[in-house]
C-alpha cells in the first residue's frame, strides 16, 4: 500500500538522521537504533511496494478474465449466427433441389440411372 512506502521511507530516514546524530554525538546507541530503523523502514517500503504490484496484478488478471470473457461471448454469439445461417441457407438450397427433381421427374429419373450406370461400370471387376 501507498501507506507502508510512506511510512517506511520515513522511518527509514529518521532511522539515518538518528544514526548520523548518533555518529556526530559519538554514541554508538542511537546509531544502533538508527541503523534498525533503518533497515526496518527499507523492509517496510519494499512490503509496501511488493503489496501495490500484487494488487496491481490481481486488477490486471481481473481485467484480462473479463476480456476473455466478453470475447468468448462474442465468439459464440458470433459461430452461432453463422451455424443458423448456413443451416438455413442448406435447407433453402436442398428445398429447391427437391423442387427442382419434383418438377422434372423424367430429367431426374435418367440422370440417377445414368449415375448408377457410370458407378457400376466404373466399379466393376475387369477380368
Amino acid at each position: 500500500m501507498k501507506r507502508d512506502r510512506i511510512e517506511g521511507g520515513i522511518r527509514h530516514l529518521r532511522g539515518r538522521a538518528k544514526t548520523a546524530v548518533g555518529a556526530v554525538a559519538g554514541r554508538p546507541l542511537p546509531q544502533v537504533e538508527g541503523a534498525i530503523d533503518q533497515m526496518a523502514g527499507a523492509a517496510q517500503y519494499a512490503y509496501g511496494e511488493a503489496r501495490d504490484t500484487a494488487e496491481g496484478l490481481r486488477r490486471d488478471g481481473e481485467r484480462l478474465v473479463t476480456e476473455a470473457r466478453t470475447r468468448g461471448r462474442d465468439l459464440a454469439e458470433d459461430l452461432g449466427s453463422r451455424g443458423r445461417h448456413y443451416r438455413d441457407e442448406a435447407l433453402h438450397r436442398g428445398r429447391a433441389v427437391a423442387r427442382r427433381a419434383e418438377d422434372n421427374k423424367t430429367a431426374t429419373l435418367l440422370l440417377v440411372a445414368a449415375a448408377a450406370f457410370s458407378l457400376g461400370w466404373l466399379t466393376r471387376r475387369v477380368g
